[in-house]
């Protein structure tokens, strides 16, 4: 009976870190997105006027990149990547756990040998700079490798509780967002309904 308290803590403190995560990347791929938005504006602008900036296509190219990467890790967290739910559902209990574990091994077991990789290329990368900006070390640039990847098995691993509770319980992600969404339009409805009521009362 000591276990299903220490259980349910361990849930909360994974939850709250979870949101917290989701949270801050959010943020993070927001920022990154208005400052590639500038960027290209600017570049824009200034081709218009006819001129040009020497760094653009290079930095341009590094900021997808991060959006990349973090929205990668985001959309990790959220379960949000392309799956196949009804095929795993579809499956024995037994068979659905053990396709379940070996996902997540594949996919664990993936990024873990990309940010291995990731750290040999910054190894490679030692002493380089940016070609239109010579004082940005290209190991800053693409350290977005191992940090994308370790990222991405941190979301894994968080969302992991959830997601294997509910797939457990033969529930699709893909339709319990569906009806999520049908659930709060009818109450988007009927609270208009009522207010509509309300003034035609008056």
């Amino acid at each position: 009976m000591a276990l299903w308290p220490a259980a349910e803590e361990i849930w909360i403190v994974l939850a709250a870190a979870r949101q917290s995560l989701e949270w801050l990347l959010e943020w993070v791929v927001i920022v990154l997105m208005i400052l590639l938005t500038v960027v290209v504006i600017a570049a824009v602008l200034v081709r218009l006027a006819g001129d040009s900036f020497s760094w653009y296509d290079e930095v341009a190219a590094i900021q997808l990149s991060w959006i990349t990467y973090y929205g990668a890790a985001l959309a990790a967290l959220k379960r949000r990547h392309i799956g196949f739910d009804s095929v795993l559902l579809s499956l024995s209990l037994p068979l659905r756990k053990l396709a379940l574990v070996a996902a997540e091994v594949i996919v664990i077991g993936f990024f873990v040998l990309m940010a291995w990789a990731g750290m040999l290329v910054l190894e490679v990368l030692e002493g380089d700079r940016l070609v239109s900006l010579t004082w940005m070390p290209v190991q800053i640039t693409q350290s977005i490798i191992p940090i994308g990847a370790v990222l991405f098995i941190v979301c894994e691993l968080l969302s992991l509780p959830d997601y294997w509770r509910k797939t457990v319980s033969g529930i699709s992600l893909e339709h319990a967002e569906i009806e999520e969404e049908v659930e709060q339009e009818m109450q988007n409805a009927q609270a208009q309904d009522k207010a509509q009521d309300k003034v035609g009362d008056r």
